[in-house]
């Protein structure tokens, strides 16, 4: 009966990977880059001005003071098993202009593929079973540009969105994200729109008679080429820092995440709007060292007892400040805190400045 188990759970994950659920579509998409913000709860609308702004907020890239910057990231998830690979690259045009490249890679690789573990004959042979991956890769473009009002910066993002389940699935698609930033005396708010026009993702599938006849076999539904909806994601954010004397400093940052696409299960959750709050705060001395800190992720949840209550997921995140080098660290993951996957993130960011003339 052994085999037959890694028969059903390959094609159940399969499955769980080809069902299109508009309402979390591209969620790699969401989970975030850059320890900083990820200490911060993913509070980073308002206050980023670094690479990272090309996935927060690329109308940040204007407050990026080197020539060039590079940002660099590695994770992983559920104890190993899920990898999320982040880089950005941001430089000046101009004073007033400003681009940006981002790259994103979240796979699961290495999984099991035991569709043809049984031969025509009904004999089991291990060595047909393969291996294959399922990953997601994003491609953001970025432009900021100042306004000529006075503290206002607007920007967008072009992404181009690619999904692979090995050589059983694929999909293309193509979106686009509006933002911007209005800084007055030492408040800062920000606001990104993600998916303006919705963005779609135009899936085909390439299965085997044998596939589809263990499908069939298992239960599962055999998938269809389809379209899959990814609908807009309002981003809000108000940011202040507050100069402490010794050279001390704090950062806090409130965002609100807007969805439009029915009641989810967040702190503020309502048809066909729900709105999911996080904070973060940055603590720095001498713009050197940096202690972060924030809580989101609120849901409801039913206890052992039947009841009711609220959740959230706190994080914490530290960071090194180096001339020319940034070092940041930050304890998170991307579900619900009663998992106990928490996940170690270290992200490094890269000044280059051009040589004097």
């Amino acid at each position: 009966m052994r085999y037959f188990s890694l028969i059903i759970c390959t094609t159940l994950l399969c499955t769980s990977l080809f069902s299109q659920a508009p309402k979390y579509s591209n969620e790699f998409l969401s989970i975030g880059v850059g320890a900083r913000a990820l200490g911060m709860s993913n509070s980073n609308v308002a206050n980023v001005d670094d690479v990272t702004s090309g996935y927060w907020n690329p109308a940040g890239l204007l407050k990026v003071k080197p020539d060039f910057q590079l940002g660099l990231m590695h994770a992983e998830y559920f104890a190993g098993i899920a990898k999320y690979d982040y880089g950005a690259f941001t430089t000046k045009l101009d004073s007033n202009n400003a681009i940006g490249l981002s790259l994103i890679r979240f796979g699961v690789d290495d999984i099991p593929n035991t569709t043809e573990l049984i031969d025509n004959d009904g004999n089991i042979d291990y060595n047909r079973i393969t291996s294959f991956s399922a990953a997601d890769y994003g491609i953001l473009f970025s432009y900021a540009r100042r306004m000529p009002v006075k503290g206002l910066t607007v920007g967008g993002n072009f992404k181009i969105i690619h999904r692979v389940v090995g050589s059983f699935a694929k999909a293309w698609g193509f979106g686009i994200d509006a933002a911007a930033q209005y800084q007055v005396e030492k408040w800062q708010f920000g606001a990104t729109l993600r998916d303006v026009t919705s963005t779609f993702n135009a899936w085909s599938y390439s299965l085997s008679d044998r596939t589809i006849e263990v499908f069939q076999a298992t239960g599962n539904e055999i998938p269809q080429n389809s379209i899959e909806l990814t609908l807009p994601k309002l981003i809000l954010g108000g940011a202040r820092k507050f100069e402490l004397p010794k050279k001390f400093s704090i950062l806090a940052e409130l965002n609100l995440d807007l969805t439009f696409d029915g009641m989810r299960n967040v702190l503020i959750k309502s048809d066909p709007i729900s709105i999911d709050p996080h904070f973060g705060f940055e603590a720095g001395y001498n713009d050197l060292v940096f202690l972060r800190g924030g809580i989101g992720n609120f849901q409801t949840i039913t206890d052992i007892e039947g009841f009711n209550v609220i959740t959230f997921q706190p994080n914490f995140g530290i960071g090194l400040k180096l001339k020319g080098l940034a070092i940041d660290y930050a304890l998170t993951n991307i579900g619900n805190q009663s998992i106990g996957l928490f996940s170690n993130i270290f992200s490094l960011k890269i000044d280059i400045n051009k040589a004097p003339k």
